[in-house]
């Protein structure tokens, strides 16, 4: 067995970097930015007003001083005059402030009569005017690799930029196996029970940006089998759920090395996932994950999550981890990384952990209330409560 960080290093080694695409802003979002992007303006693009009020010039900025408002400046129009000695301009939060003038004074501060203000006794430091380029000057640059989240596609945006180059989606394709499984719906033998993990793992690897195509259970033949590899031969990750182990019906390592898959591991030292596969098959990398629905579901954030983001451009790295305290005592751990179900609070400026009694592979009850994975490293010794630990948020 290897270690989850050996594992992860392999699995980096499978990635292969994918094509680039040129894409709308409009459809930017949740995708990996991978050609910095230059701004083509300056942002703001002219000395704007940052308050409502009245334009004037810094000479006359005192208590007691009447002006004349002279004209209007708004948002989108602006006022093309000059502002001189005794003069001042309505003006609008975001308008152009107009030539001559370098001080907005606000409107709350001034009484106005008729085409005369005078300013009150209330003078403010600031200006209130936002210097043309104080956000951002053209042929700035936003870098890549970044996935774009909405505040980016709203900078992007104000930079004029209407296409940005993203990485294409990863195809990832999914493969449930074995004679027990049918789909919801349907309705199970007596011996049979409904594939719930590809639901998750779909779910996962779509929110992590992949293109996820869910084939047909695979049966535990190795002509089924194989037929149902066949289809996802044009995919970027190939995912099988179960029959990656030594059973007699676990065929998924001796069909895929048949067809000339290239193993890169098998076996890993951690819990639940142990019988956790990897390599190689044409074109697609291909992961082998166990049947257990926790297990699989773990092995997803732990394993696949990483991989897509990999695939995408971005740095290959773990699966991030927080900083916590446990909130409940935890008992020595063996000789397995151990991926425990947990449920974190977070108070006093502080994250709690709680791990969840039960901890059997197969509990999808317990996994859907958990919010974390409490990380037990090899052979770490018991802990008790106010432990410093870490973990991975779900």
């Amino acid at each position: 067995m290897i270690s989850v960080d050996e594992a992860l290093s392999r699995l980096f080694a499978l990635c292969t970097p994918l094509a680039t695409e040129s894409i709308p802003l409009r459809h930017a979002a949740g995708r990996v930015l991978t050609a910095a992007v230059v701004a083509g303006r300056d942002q703001p693009p002219f000395g704007a007003s940052a308050m409502d009020g009245y334009a004037i010039r810094e000479t006359d900025h005192g208590s007691g001083v009447r002006l004349k408002v002279i004209g209007e400046s708004a948002a989108g129009n602006g006022y093309s005059g000059m502002v001189t000695a005794g003069e001042a301009v309505r003006i609008f939060t975001g308008a152009p402030v107009p030539s001559g003038a370098d001080r907005v004074v606000l409107q709350e501060d001034v009484t106005r009569d008729g085409d005369t203000i005078v300013l009150g006794g209330r003078l403010e430091h600031g200006a209130h005017i936002r210097a043309a380029g104080q956000d951002f000057k053209r042929g700035d640059s936003f870098a890549a690799p970044r996935r774009l989240a909405p505040t980016d596609l709203a900078l992007i945006a104000a930079m004029n930029v209407a296409e940005v180059t993203v990485s294409r989606r990863p195809v990832v394709a999914l493969i449930a196996t074995g004679n027990e499984l049918v789909m919801p719906g349907e309705a199970p033998g007596p011996d049979q029970i409904i594939a719930s993990n590809s639901f998750a793992l779909a779910a996962m690897a779509e929110a992590a940006g992949a293109e996820v195509r869910m084939l047909p259970i695979a049966r535990d033949t190795e002509t089924s089998l194989r037929f149902t590899l066949d289809l996802a031969r044009d995919a970027d990750l190939i995912v099988t759920i179960g029959g990656a182990s030594v059973g007699d019906h676990d065929l998924v390592g001796r069909v895929t090395e048949g067809m000339g898959m290239e193993r890169s591991f098998y076996k890993i030292a951690m819990r639940p996932g142990k019988p956790l596969m990897a390599g190689r098959l044409g074109a697609s990398a291909l992961l082998g994950l166990p049947g257990n629905p926790v297990s699989s579901v773990v092995c997803g954030h732990i394993f696949m999550l990483p991989l897509l983001r990999a695939m995408q451009g971005l740095s290959p790295e773990p699966a991030a981890t927080l900083h916590g305290i446990l909130a409940t005592p935890v008992e020595a751990n063996g000789p397995r990384a151990h991926y425990m179900r947990a449920r974190v609070e977070h108070r006093d400026g502080a994250a709690h952990l709680y791990p969840f009694a039960r901890q059997d592979s197969a509990l999808l009850s317990v996994l859907a209330e958990a919010n974390a994975l409490l990380i037990r490293p090899v052979g770490d010794a018991a802990r008790s409560v106010g432990a410093a630990v870490n973990y991975i948020p779900l």
